[in-house]
């Protein structure tokens, strides 16, 4: 195959692995035109995939999706093969099977005495290495990684991964099939944990550590990561959805093939949690049950008679917002927001809070804010604490006090999201934009790392990292050599990390 053009709709595609990912891949090819040829070693898999597959698609022609028609059609056109034999004329292999090295590389050597010489062979594969698969077989430039998303139907994302040996000219084939399918592909290199899986590690490491530190409760975390970043799911919600066998293994994973870089270590608690068998919603259990109590609010403060914020671009956005509140606000050039003489900083770059009578999360978007941290420091009057819940509840924001360390919640989750995706990007991973595109699209963030590291600046980033560091003794919160670049030189943190794929 040359060029950068996909598969015609005319060329059939085979899948390999009849379970939800490869059903879902099958039904994304049929419905862009293709035929499919669907083999599993379990004909009663495939005959039941198809079964679940048109119950879903008659769902879609009563809500006026699609009609009758269209899905006999489409369904005709994904037809079970009892035998790899019957691949021998597909353009396109995606494989969907188990998640063994031996046994992807055992079946792609037989793939390719099979089909045509200029097939491309796709895995699906999650967490192993496409460069490692593609070792098996006699034509390594074929083989790539499309990694969807499940469920694939759904997911807009595709990872379409390079291996070491794969052609430039299949990799734009694979990108560009994937495009014609109506899926949205973001290129990467063949490391551990492709883009999702590893930038997203420390969504879940973070909150695993401030839980374990008693910083913050379970349900408040997860209520200042929706609240105040304005995530769909805290981590330990997503966790409980996904399955915390599921989320450990993935860890465990990324963890061992980047041979303990301590960023992304798996946590005690999780492992405690799976071993009991408390697996999230799949097993009636996990983080959360039924005794688990909500969020810690502060109690309804007074409304304080005037508020002086300084005039940054983050103040203006939360002087816009609580404006609203009927407080008159202020400018200052003094760089801490003043609630009746009383100081509230900002908590990026705060080293602990003796030094401040209440330390502010960060919040990512001010305009939709739900609830804002805060840490009281050791100082601080009882009074100055209920006004500044006060003034955030007059605006509508929930106010949830947490312990006083540095980078407090949000933060530090998301400062550590921006150091290993300016690492990842640095390294060859992938570049800026299709990280961010593939964290906003395979994870449902509300944005991505870069974006963040432009809306908060790096010089902040860099203060909660290294005050992390300092505060803790550990590695996992070294700031890149990108971070420390763009703050000393001025510049974005994505032209610093940027690097040709």
């Amino acid at each position: 195959m040359s060029g950068l053009k996909g598969l015609p709709a005319s060329s059939v595609v085979g899948v390999l692995g009849a379970g939800t990912m490869g059903a879902g891949i099958a039904q994304v090819a049929a419905a862009a035109g293709h035929r499919v040829r669907l083999f599993d070693t379990d004909g009663v898999v495939v005959e039941r995939a198809l079964d679940d597959m048109r119950e879903r698609l008659e769902r879609s022609v009563a809500k006026g999706r699609r009609t009758h028609a269209e899905v006999n059609e489409l369904i005709e056109r994904i037809e079970p093969v009892p035998s790899l034999e019957d691949l021998r004329d597909t353009a396109l292999v995606v494989e969907a099977i188990v998640e063994r090295l031996d046994v992807k590389q055992r079946v792609f050597s037989q793939l390719e005495e099979i089909v045509p010489a200029g097939t491309i062979l796709a895995t699906n594969t999650s967490s192993l290495s496409v460069t490692a698969i593609a070792a098996g077989v006699q034509r390594p430039e074929l083989v790539v990684g499309l990694h969807f998303f499940n469920p694939a139907p759904v997911m807009p994302l595709v990872e379409v991964v390079i291996g070491a040996a794969t052609s430039p000219e299949v990799a734009g084939a694979a990108y560009a099939t994937a495009a014609a399918w109506g899926k949205t592909p973001v290129r990467c290199t063949s490391t551990p944990g492709f883009i999702v899986n590893r930038v997203a590690r420390p969504f879940y490491g973070e909150s695993l550590r401030l839980l374990d530190e008693g910083v913050a409760d379970i349900a408040t975390i997860d209520a200042v990561v929706t609240g105040a970043g304005g995530f769909r799911m805290g981590p330990f919600t997503l966790m409980d959805l996904v399955g915390l066998d599921v989320n450990l293994a993935v860890s465990k994973s990324v963890y061992e093939q980047t041979f303990h870089d301590p960023r992304f270590a798996p946590h005690v608690r999780q492992q405690a949690k799976v071993d009991a068998g408390h697996l999230g919603r799949k097993s009636g259990r996990g983080w959360y049950d039924a005794d688990l109590p909500g969020p810690a609010s502060l109690e309804t403060g007074p409304v304080p008679e005037r508020v002086a914020i300084n005039g940054d671009a983050e103040w203006d956005a939360m002087a816009a917002r609580l404006g609203a509140s009927g407080v008159p606000i202020a400018r200052t050039d003094v760089p801490f927001l003043d609630v009746d003489g009383t100081s509230v900083h900002p908590a990026m770059g705060i080293g602990g809070t003796d030094a401040a009578d209440v330390v502010l999360d960060l919040v990512l978007d001010w305009q939709h804010a739900k609830r804002v941290a805060v840490a009281v420091g050791a100082r601080a009057a009882d009074d100055a604490v209920a006004k500044v819940a006060g003034l955030f509840q007059a605006a509508e924001i929930d106010v949830s006090r947490v312990a006083g360390v540095p980078g407090l919640v949000l933060a530090r989750i998301v400062a550590q999201l921006i150091s290993v995706a300016s690492d990842a990007a640095a390294a060859g991973v992938a570049t800026p934009e299709d990280i961010d595109t593939a964290m906003r699209l395979g994870t449902n963030y509300p944005g991505g790392p870069f974006e963040w590291a432009d809306a908060i600046g790096v010089a902040p980033v860099m203060m909660v990292l290294d005050e992390m560091r300092a505060f803790t003794g550990e590695e996992r919160y070294r700031t890149s050599g990108s971070i420390r670049r763009a703050a000393a030189n001025g510049t974005k943190l994505r032209d610093q990390a940027r690097r040709k794929i």
